[in-house]
């Protein structure tokens, strides 16, 4: 299966449009674990372990590894993932976009080297600095839309003219050249922040099916019915609703990743309320 069709199996097997992401910050660890070389690997495993029965994907942030000197780390985590929860597909969090040889590499760094299922990307230096990635037809590319920071404004509300003559924010004509022209090999998916309930409802409407991941629930203040009421398909899904820090840091101490499965669980639980 490609990772759309992954993704929509997982949907249905697990209930669930929750995506859990793994910003490991050794500082928030359980005490025990602080100082252990083998802390970020134990900690993000039991995180994985304890919340997989409730999402539809995980999605590893690499700066948060790369900062740490732990790729290797990542390599074990997404091989874990593989092993210990077949199906549940892994989103490598990584917003990846240049030219020749570089997007080439970044397709490898990705799909090769991380064994990811999908990898966000920038979408700004144009198609051919993502082509190597929507080359990659049984991988996912999630594509930067409508992002959930407050700066996003400063450049996707800007006025573009469209190839049509129309004038429109330049989030509407980068949803629309995906659907449209990007996405031959039915691989890409849209970022969309959860703080922007209005524009994700533009962005459904754009693109249809697609299916759209949407950060800024928990800690950014997204509101999960709002993200449910404007961005959900006719089947009640099409959404990867992200949690990081609400999830990763729900408890302390030993019973953290209990606490975690609990936050996860009651995510799950709450966007099905409006499904």
């Amino acid at each position: 299966m490609n990772f759309i069709q992954l993704l929509r199996r997982r949907w249905s097997d697990s209930s669930s449009l929750v995506c859990v992401g793994l910003d490991p910050e050794p500082a928030r660890f359980p005490g025990p674990m602080q100082g252990d070389a083998q802390a970020t690997f134990d900690f993000c495993r039991a995180i994985i372990d304890a919340t997989a029965e409730h999402v539809c994907c995980f999605k590893p942030q690499i700066a948060h590894f790369a900062a740490l000197g732990a790729e290797e780390t990542l390599q074990r985590l997404i091989a874990h993932i593989r092993d210990a929860h077949p199906g549940v597909p892994v989103i490598l969090d990584a917003k990846r976009g240049d030219i020749g040889s570089t997007a080439q590499n970044y397709a490898i760094e990705a799909f090769d080297r991380f064994a990811a299922d999908a990898v966000t990307a920038n979408p700004y230096l144009g198609r051919d600095s993502v082509q190597p990635l929507l080359d990659r037809a049984d991988k996912g590319v999630v594509i930067l839309c409508r992002t959930s920071n407050p700066g996003s404004g400063d450049f996707q509300d800007l006025d573009v003219t469209d190839d049509r003559g129309r004038q429109r924010p330049l989030y509407q004509h980068v949803a629309e050249t995906i659907a449209r022209d990007w996405n031959g090999h039915g691989n890409c998916a849209l970022v969309v922040g959860a703080t922007w309930p209005a524009q994700l409802r533009e962005v459904r409407a754009i693109v249809g099916e697609m299916p759209l991941l949407i950060p800024g629930i928990g800690a950014q203040g997204g509101d999960v019915e709002a993200v449910l009421r404007n961005g959900k398909t006719g089947d009640g899904t099409g959404l990867i609703v992200s949690s990081s820090r609400a999830i990763l840091y729900a408890g302390k101490g030993e019973g953290f990743a209990a606490a975690a499965a609990a936050a996860a669980r009651d995510l799950r639980d709450t966007i099905n309320r409006f499904r």
